[in-house]
């Protein structure tokens, strides 16, 4: 993803100058212009300059490539410059482990278990008022690579915030058939929006999955193509003092733990 840099809004004023007999001002739109009078040259209107939109600013993304392959994923550098660096959160002998692709590295999850006591792992940044995005633009994603035997009834994969506290954003893999979605949700509206993908990506391939906010409509894209939207209140607002999460919801035994790979997550604000 390349770099993005914020542009700056322009407006140009348009100035109309009045003739020396105390004339009125611009005529009105589709009148012709009156001609010049005793010697004076009618006022010309400047070009009005383009108006420039700004454009998404990434607050955070992790390419794994440059973790220590000693501590196998324990840390993970911010590759965005903001300093957002994960750390390992772990339970019942659970790992990240970087694996290698042609490209770089990526993060390897645990497994699918069927135990009470089954090793799960997260990495986490601690909360920035940057990672919050109110009720403004804000989009997410990550590559993902999940088979059909890891599926489940729900995998985490980037989240901020709970939706039962509170307010939250978030990514996930939904149900057995392997279905991404993106979910929002906040303390105010007191309801929980999804953003159902109508193509699975659990076939053991890599896949490109995000969610955007925009305004009032949340959609979920998987490999750059739209596969799901939804409507979001407009005063829907996700501001909590949550740390971010990549792989589950958190360290506990219910923590939704993705069971796949993972490699180029990110969040973009704007």
């Amino acid at each position: 993803m390349r770099a993005i840099r914020p542009a700056v809004l322009a407006a140009a004023a348009l100035g109309v100058a009045l003739s020396a007999l105390g004339g009125a001002g611009p005529a009105a739109a589709g009148a012709k212009a009156p001609a010049a009078t005793h010697g004076l040259a009618a006022a010309s209107r400047p070009a009005v300059e383009p108006v420039e939109v700004a454009a998404p600013v990434i607050v955070a993304r992790y390419t794994f490539d440059a973790a220590d392959n000693a501590a196998n994923g324990a840390t993970v550098p911010d590759d965005s410059g903001h300093g957002h660096t994960l750390t390992s959160s772990a339970g019942h002998g659970g790992k990240v482990r970087l694996a290698e692709r042609l490209t770089g590295r990526a993060a390897d999850f645990p497994a699918r278990c069927a135990g009470k006591k089954c090793p799960h792992a997260v990495l986490q940044a601690p909360d920035a008022p940057e990672l919050n995005p109110g009720t403004g633009p804000v989009s997410y994603g990550a590559t993902v690579r999940l088979t059909k035997k890891d599926t489940g009834s729900g995998q985490n994969i980037v989240q901020k915030g709970y939706s039962a506290s509170g307010s939250q954003y978030k990514l996930q893999i939904d149900g057995a058939a392997g279905h991404p979605s993106c979910v929002f949700a906040d303390a105010t509206v007191h309801a929980i929006h999804v953003a159902m993908s109508d193509v699975s990506v659990s076939d053991g391939a890599w896949h490109r999955l995000e969610c955007r906010r925009a305004g009032t409509t949340l959609t979920v894209l998987v490999d750059d193509a739209v596969h799901g939207t939804a409507v979001l209140p407009a005063e829907l607002s996700v501001v909590n003092t949550v740390p971010l999460s990549i792989g589950g919801k958190g360290n506990g035994n219910d923590n939704d733990q993705f069971h796949g790979t993972l490699d180029d997550v990110w969040i973009a604000r704007g």
